[in-house]
Order: C-alpha cells, then structure tokens, then sequence
C-alpha cells in the first residue's frame, strides 16, 4: 500500500527557517542601532568578575562590535541554527538558551580583567557542539551523519578555543562548546522512566 507524506518534516524546515532568519535579522537590526547610537549598544557586553554584569550574560549574545564582527558570524550561525533546530523551534530555544548561558558565565568566570566580550560567536560554537553530540545522545544514525558532515565543513573552528588570539574570545567559545554538549544530554528525546536505552535509528 502506497503511504504518502503529511508534509511535517517540510512544516518543520519552515518553522526553523522562519525562526534562525529572523534571530540573524534581529542581530542585523541590534547592529544597526548600536552603529547609529554611537555604540551604545557595546555596554551589553560582558565585564568579568563583577556581579553587575551577570544581566548581561544574554544580552551580550546579540551584540556585535562593528558589522565585520557580525558578517563573520552571520553565514555559520544561519547554517548551524537551522540543521540545529529542524527538531524544533522549542528544542531550539531550549538549546540556544543553555549555550548562551554556559558561554556568557564562562566568559564572566574566566575573561580577562578590564575586557568586554560580546558575539554570537559562543552560540555558533555550541551548535557546533550540539549537531555532533545530538545524533549519540538521541541514537539517531541520520543525526550522526550529519553532525559528521558538519565536522568536516566547521570542525577547523575548533581551534578558536585555544588562546591564541588575544582579540578573540576563546574563553566564550570553548563554553559554548562544552554548553552545546551539554544541551544535547539536557534536551534528549523524552522517554519514559522505565524505558532502557533506546535502540538506534
């Protein structure tokens, strides 16, 4: 018997789509604001070690300094973001949430004094993290196909969490790193309590 398809993994493409253009957008939007206010938008960006800073551990995820920093994360975080949520928008959410979180305390914990540190670039890290964890922690072999298909094309950015480069924030990607693993284990496909393992799929 013939099956035909209830267009639910197109829904899904839309929705993720839909969803990771308009966040890119909206750090397109901040940018614009920032450059028109004379950078007032830069003091959203973390300074380690003091505890008003800890409000800006989010916000600081959606600032950039300048359109170069933000053109440099733009093209990754809309490739990263989408395979990221085609398991859905609230996955997603929950996903990003984790990763900005561990990636801005991290930076809070470890920057250097007298820094500012701010990007999406500690998201894009974690997605990176999260696409190759995902497919191990669900037992989903396409998932595992495609975290190995993104290591081929992004695994180079690895190097960005060594500290290498004093201009660039390694401690906010490697957190972001170990929070996209991290949100892989948090955000496992539910089951039920006394169900083992599940098999692979």
């Amino acid at each position: 018997m013939a099956k035909g398809s209830d267009g639910s993994g197109g829904v899904k493409a839309m929705a993720a789509g839909k969803l990771i253009v308009g966040w890119v957008a909206l750090l397109w939007v901040l940018e614009a604001v920032d450059q028109t206010s004379g950078n007032a938008l830069d003091t959203f960006g973390i300074q380690p070690r003091r505890v008003d800073e800890l409000v800006d551990v989010i916000p600081s995820a959606f600032m950039h300094f300048g359109f170069e920093h933000l053109i440099a994360n733009t093209l990754p975080l809309l490739i990263l973001g989408f395979l990221a949520a085609l398991r859905g928008v609230g996955r997603f959410l929950a996903v990003a949430a984790i990763i900005i979180v561990a990636s801005g305390l991290g930076v809070w914990l470890v920057a250097p004094e007298n820094s500012n540190t701010a990007g999406a670039s500690g998201l894009i890290f974690g997605l990176f993290g999260y696409l190759l964890a995902r497919g191990f922690v669900d037992r989903r072999i396409t998932d595992v196909a495609l975290g190995t298909v993104v290591a081929v094309f992004y695994g180079s950015i690895l190097w960005g969490v060594l500290p290498t480069d004093s201009g660039v924030s390694w401690q906010g990607h490697l957190f972001g790193l170990i929070g996209g693993i991290l949100a892989a284990r948090l955000t496992a496909e539910p089951r039920a309590l006394n169900e083992g393992k599940p098999a692979w799929h």
